[in-house]
């Protein structure tokens, strides 16, 4: 995961001097896209120190070697649900709440709600039903 770190750690290089010039070129008068900027700075700099951190608890993955063989990389990589919906209802509470704040703010109130529920309900996919744990 180092190499990963280190790909978003320079986001954070890059997109400093590119925010300040940005923010000259519009005279500090343009707040979208400044803003935009150093939002997307904080972001690298999260996700780099999370696989920075990662790597450190981790060690060194097969991907991270040079001498590394491809049965290494075989077996279990984690736990995931592919016969999930629960993903699909949250990306739809989320596109109704962005489509809240475009066109009416009382539709965000229907969106927080489906939002809520899409949580709840994958949180608790493995609890119930045929496969509770």
């Amino acid at each position: 995961m180092k190499i990963e770190s280190w790909l978003f750690s320079g986001g954070v290089i890059f997109f400093t001097p590119v925010a300040l010039v940005y923010g000259y070129m519009t005279n500090w008068s343009e707040w979208v896209g400044i803003v935009g900027l150093f939002l997307l700075i904080g972001l690298s700099l999260m996700i780099g120190w999370y696989l920075r951190t990662t790597a450190k608890r981790v060690g060194a993955r097969p991907e991270d070697r040079l001498d590394a063989e491809i049965h290494e990389g075989a077996g279990e990589q984690g736990h995931f649900s592919p016969w999930s919906w629960w993903p699909l209802v949250l990306g739809a509470g989320a596109a109704t709440g962005f489509l809240g704040i475009a066109i009416g703010f009382w539709i965000t109130y229907v969106a927080l709600g489906l939002t809520l529920v899409a949580l709840i309900g994958w949180v608790y996919e493995y609890s119930r039903g045929d496969h509770a744990h």
